[in-house]
């Protein structure tokens, strides 16, 4: 497999770098890989020594909407790389309209980087994608977290076309960011923490990644819809560890599911956050982080 490197400029502020690593994602410089054809767009940051995250993002998301939050509290201890799958922001190719081929583009970009195993951290969609790595794949992940997610056939999973198309139009017609209905909840506790979620995701300024092409992401949907869809897969075949982590009120991927899932994994530890939506590792970064740290840090 051809691989390619590039590196894109983007000025560093001394202060959020130890040596030559830098430590906050905001300033993390925009990278690219060509593997299989295809050019992938990353960012890298944290130490170099461990195990990598690999973060495996949600539906329409590109590089800058994962929290810098969660990013900069993970890279303090570990590398870290974002990455957009094909078709996705600044990356090449067409978007795949299944959750497997999204799998095999992901394996493509972690193995095109080098690594035979990774930790992956990954929410929403993109804890779908993992899934199916982690059982094509199963030497390549050790640790795993699933966040905001469900399996194959899972309840409601269906619906998130549905659902995700009737927050859009309450989005415009209330002059919101469509994340503050789909990702938080509706109480006050839920509405201040997703105004704050949306400002962290703005403190980058410089070398902001491309937003999702309307092909791509109508792409993604069908992905899910067809997820939601399947036949439930046999999730006893996961044997290393995962945490499963929701809010209590996902009105995205049900939380349901994430009990669900948690019942069905062999080797799984399931975390909810009290009065938090689909995003709730964003609302409760302060809580997640440090879990999600010493998940990743047992031997």
């Amino acid at each position: 497999m051809a691989v390619i490197l590039t590196l894109k400029g983007t000025t560093v502020n001394a202060r959020e770098t130890r040596g030559d690593v830098v430590t906050s994602y905001k300033n993390a410089q925009t990278r690219t890989v060509t593997a299989d054809g295809v050019t992938f767009a990353y960012r890298d940051l944290g130490p170099r020594t461990g195990m990598p995250v690999i973060f495996i993002t949600h539906l329409a998301a590109v590089l800058d909407n994962w929290d810098p939050r969660v990013v900069d509290g993970i890279a303090a201890k570990h590398r870290v790389i974002t990455f957009d799958n094909r078709g996705v922001g600044a990356s090449t190719g067409e978007t795949p309209k299944t959750i497997e081929e999204m799998a095999k583009d992901a394996v493509t970009f972690i193995r095109a980087l080098g690594f035979e195993q990774v930790d992956v951290l990954s929410f929403s969609m993109g804890a779908m994608i993992a899934q199916v790595i982690a059982q094509t794949d199963p030497q390549l992940i050790r640790r795993l977290i699933l966040a905001g997610t469900g399996p194959a056939g899972g309840e409601g999973i269906k619906n998130v076309t549905r659902i995700s198309h009737f927050d859009t139009v309450r989005a415009l017609l209330t002059f919101q960011d469509v994340k503050q209905f789909l990702f938080f909840t509706r109480t006050p506790n839920g509405i201040r923490a997703g105004k704050e979620f949306l400002a962290r995701l703005k403190e980058r300024t410089k070398d902001r990644d491309k937003a999702i092409a309307l092909k791509s992401y109508f792409s993604q949907l069908k992905a899910i819809h067809r997820w939601g869809l399947a036949r439930p897969q046999d999730l006893s075949v996961i044997k290393i560890p995962v945490l499963v982590a929701n809010g209590d009120h996902d009105r995205m991927v049900p939380t349901s599911n994430s009990y669900d899932m948690d019942r069905r994994l062999p080797n799984s530890e399931l975390v909810i956050y009290p009065d938090g939506g689909h995003g709730g590792i964003f609302q409760y970064h302060e809580q997640f982080v440090p879990t999600a740290l010493e998940f990743f840090g047992r031997p």
